[in-house]
């Protein structure tokens, strides 16, 4: 194993040293990648498990916000920006877990906490940045709301169709999966933009700056004192 990693360590030292820029892209794209699918498998335990601890009286609940009715592939639904229709058996007309109130705080919950784990990550690990990590998160958070916002809307044209042919579990799969992969691609260019490129030599140019006009100074009074 050790032989393994120290031949693995060689040739990316090798191929860094030749091809720099890409070797970069490799590396942001992999970590980017890994985080980006774990945070994912988190919000599916979360969209999967927290509407039954919810409970059938927030499923039951209707919140959505603006409601837009539609009619595609021979199904009527209510479409929204935020918000999910309630889920309701068809022979009993019970309101069934998945849907309503408590799939929408689910959903924004598991969004909310996955971007809570995926953004240090990003930012530590991934792209190293040194920015202003308040100013970098405001950023990320205005992203994550808009992208949110896109998802949904996005999410309530087809899934009011998928629920009546698929299971909850794979329902669930379904939203995480494409939710999940349109936040990854348009997450990846949102963190190019937080964290941008070269924050790391502006810093050390800087200090590099402060240091030479310190000794700078520092040979000034040298020279002073000798005079006098």
């Amino acid at each position: 194993m050790a032989g393994i990693k120290m031949w693995w360590k060689d040739n990316w030292e090798c191929f860094e040293q030749r091809h720099p820029k890409l070797a970069k892209w490799v590396y942001q794209i992999f970590y980017f990648f890994v985080f980006s699918m774990g945070v994912t498998v988190f919000q599916y335990l979360i969209f999967t498990l927290m509407p039954h601890l919810l409970g059938k009286g927030l499923a039951g609940t209707e919140f959505m916000w603006p409601q837009v009715h539609m009619h595609l592939f021979g199904v009527d639904f209510d479409w929204s920006l935020l918000g999910y229709e309630v889920l309701r058996d068809r022979a009993t007309g019970e309101a069934l877990i998945g849907g309503g109130l408590g799939y929408f705080i689910s959903y924004e919950t598991g969004s909310f906490l996955a971007q809570c784990i995926n953004f240090p990550l990003q930012r530590n690990i991934t792209f190293k940045s040194k920015g202003n990590p308040v100013y970098q998160a405001m950023w990320y958070f205005i992203a994550w709301v808009v992208i949110s916002l896109i998802c949904n809307g996005f999410n309530n044209l087809w899934m009011p169709i998928a629920q009546q042919y698929v299971t909850p579990a794979i329902y669930n799969l379904l939203v995480t999966l494409i939710t999940g992969g349109v936040s990854m691609i348009i997450f990846f260019f949102v963190f190019k933009i937080i964290f941008p490129e070269g924050e790391s030599e502006k810093k050390e140019y800087k200090q590099e700056v402060r240091a030479e006009g310190a000794e700078r100074e520092q040979r000034v009074l040298y020279n002073r004192g000798d005079k006098r």
